[in-house]
């Protein structure tokens, strides 16, 4: 007798519509709780394992490793990418927790207390990411040549002990994959440059040489309207005898004696020679406690 007959079709369909309205139910509602810090209950945690795991053996299995995984210079190198990369959330030997691997879920492997594992695996994880997990897909910024070097470090890290570790990163090239690295926190050059000048309010400003403000000074002019640069431009007369040269961007001075400074709003004024105005941050008249303080 067949499963499905005419008369049962109707009975079916049913079914699935409750099915389906119970399921829309469930979501619209809001009940299930998606806090990084309560866990999934165990079907949806059997299920979302199983279909993680399915995932990536399925593509991963299509990945032969390269057969020189073992060169010390490829695990050189890949150590010097994880420990730049990697350690806020996979730790590493003799590494406490962090913040963000304490607090993300599901938890990041801590791959210096965990079996090697299978390299391919690894790679296709490392390149690919996964979903809804804080895992990113270096990938998208890193070639395959040095993501299998990672893979190879990770063959070896549970090995090795926090001196080691530490030996072997030092020994390595830090944070190199053959462009689109970036600097902690993403700082670039130029914020660099602001930190810097931030940290030392009275350092000589090069007036010859575009500058960087610090993050909330007011949108003004580094340059007066006659010259884009505000730079002069003319050459110093070579001997005291010489008629002195025209300053396009203002009045013939010393355009590197300091500035006249004055205080306003908790800014300081540097009105320079040429008859610009440029603002700057005050300095704290005591200093900031930058800790980081919860």
């Amino acid at each position: 007798m067949p499963l499905l007959t005419r008369s049962s079709f109707p009975t079916l369909i049913a079914l699935l519509v409750l099915v389906l309205l119970a399921l829309g139910g469930f979501v619209f509602s809001g009940v299930y709780n998606m806090g990084a810090d309560a866990a999934h209950s165990r079907p949806v945690h059997a299920l979302l394992e199983t279909l993680r795991e399915r995932s990536i053996s399925v593509r991963a299995s299509r990945l032969p490793p390269p057969p020189d995984l073992g060169d010390p210079e490829r695990i050189r190198q890949g150590a010097g990418n994880y420990d730049s990369m990697c350690t806020g959330c996979h730790l590493a030997p003799g590494m406490a927790e962090t913040e963000l691997s304490r607090g993300l879920y599901p938890a990041p492997p801590a791959f210096a207390k965990a079996a090697p594992g299978n390299p391919a695996h690894h790679f296709w994880v490392i390149k690919h990411g996964i979903k809804a997990s804080g895992m990113p897909a270096w990938g998208m910024s890193m070639e395959d040549e040095y993501i299998w070097g990672m893979v190879a470090f990770l063959q070896q890290m549970p090995t090795l002990d926090a001196a080691a570790y530490q030996a072997l990163v030092a020994s390595s090239g830090g944070h190199s994959h053959g462009g689109g690295e970036t600097r902690p926190h993403g700082m670039g050059e130029g914020m660099d440059e602001a930190h810097e000048s931030m940290s030392n309010p009275n350092a000589p400003i090069d007036e010859s040489q575009p500058h960087v403000h610090a993050p909330g000074t007011p949108p003004h002019d580094d340059a007066s309207s006659d010259s884009p640069a505000g730079i002069n431009v003319s050459p110093e007369p070579s001997d005291g005898n010489s008629n002195p040269q025209s300053h396009p961007s203002g009045p013939p001075a010393d355009h590197h004696a300091a500035p006249a400074a004055s205080t306003s709003g908790g800014m300081i004024e540097h009105r320079h020679a040429d008859g610009t105005v440029e603002s700057h941050p005050a300095p704290d008249s005591a200093p900031a406690d930058r800790s980081h303080d919860h």
